[in-house]
């Protein structure tokens, strides 16, 4: 159970992730958008309490994986009176039979996953409906599946200029506001930038020219808690962190509803300090970037 005493830790958290994220955007190319990155603190399977101290330490953009855990969450009474300014966004797989109550939550701000024309379709026509005389559009980003990894969702790389120009064109409810991928866990930085991370980039860029869209003006949502500064630097909008802020995740106990850790770090090699060294080793070699 999450105790009052964390606060502080969060705080620092936080913090440390902000000017990690800071730093990592003075060191981008010149040749990319001068955008300052967007934290999207992930909170899944945390409780309302640790979102409020978030949130009192200044976080706004939260991130949730699961429709029916993010209706509940957003409508907690505690949530609900604490954070009237937080902004929800979904980045999950999002199931057809899921539109309805997702679009329903309060504070909905931004869904990242929308992965087919078909699913953009039932989100437009949704969000008509339970939205009614509202007209403010919807924020949507396209997920991208970069790693061809069939345990990934996403769209084909080939299929994302197609696919948002259906939404800008067909979809009259929804903006249009990026792209999206998760990538293969575990590339090793070292490498060399992340080939994930470069196929977003080039789609984007086949986006921006074909719809002839500023390239400031379409984000692009990549990089989580072992890799978010290397993400930023080659180009990164938005980065999702959840671990490095709130501490492992805490799933039933049960081996259904549990999914296959992986290996925890030893002391000496945690995330943040990994994701330091690897940053480092991989900013050598950004002379291969191309965008």
């Amino acid at each position: 159970m999450w105790k009052a005493a964390m606060s502080e830790e969060v705080g620092k958290a936080i913090q440390s992730v902000l000017e990690r994220m800071t730093q990592a955007a003075t060191r981008r190319p010149r040749t990319l958008p001068a955008v300052t990155p967007r934290l999207v603190a992930v909170s899944k399977t945390k409780p309302p309490e640790m979102i409020v101290e978030a949130y009192r330490h200044g976080q706004r953009n939260f991130g949730e994986n699961y429709v029916n855990e993010l209706v509940e969450k957003a409508s907690d009474p505690l949530i609900l009176e604490s954070c009237p300014e937080i902004k929800w966004h979904f980045i999950g797989h999002l199931q057809k039979n899921n539109v309805n109550k997702l679009l329903g939550v309060p504070n909905l701000f931004l869904v990242e996953t929308v992965d087919s024309a078909k699913l953009a379709d039932r989100v437009n026509s949704s969000w008509q409906r339970v939205r009614g005389a509202n007209t403010q559009r919807l924020k949507v980003m396209v997920q991208i599946n970069t790693s061809a990894e069939q345990s990934k969702h996403g769209l084909p790389p080939e299929e994302t200029v197609s696919t948002v120009k259906h939404i800008v064109s067909q979809c009259s409810a929804l903006h249009f506001s990026g792209l999206m991928t998760i990538g293969r866990y575990g590339y090793d930085l070292t490498l060399g930038p992340n080939p994930d991370f470069q196929m977003l980039l080039g789609r984007r860029q086949e986006v921006c020219d074909s719809l002839k869209l500023p390239l400031e003006e379409v984000e692009l949502s990549m990089g989580m808690s072992t890799d978010f500064e290397h993400a930023i630097e080659v180009g990164a909008t938005n980065v999702r962190v959840g671990s490095i802020i709130f501490g492992n995740r805490e799933y039933p106990n049960s081996a259904a509803n549990t999914p296959n850790p992986s290996p925890s770090p030893s002391p000496a090699h945690s995330p943040e300090k990994t994701s330091k060294v690897v940053c480092e080793e991989a900013a050598k070699k950004m002379h291969h970037l191309t965008v």
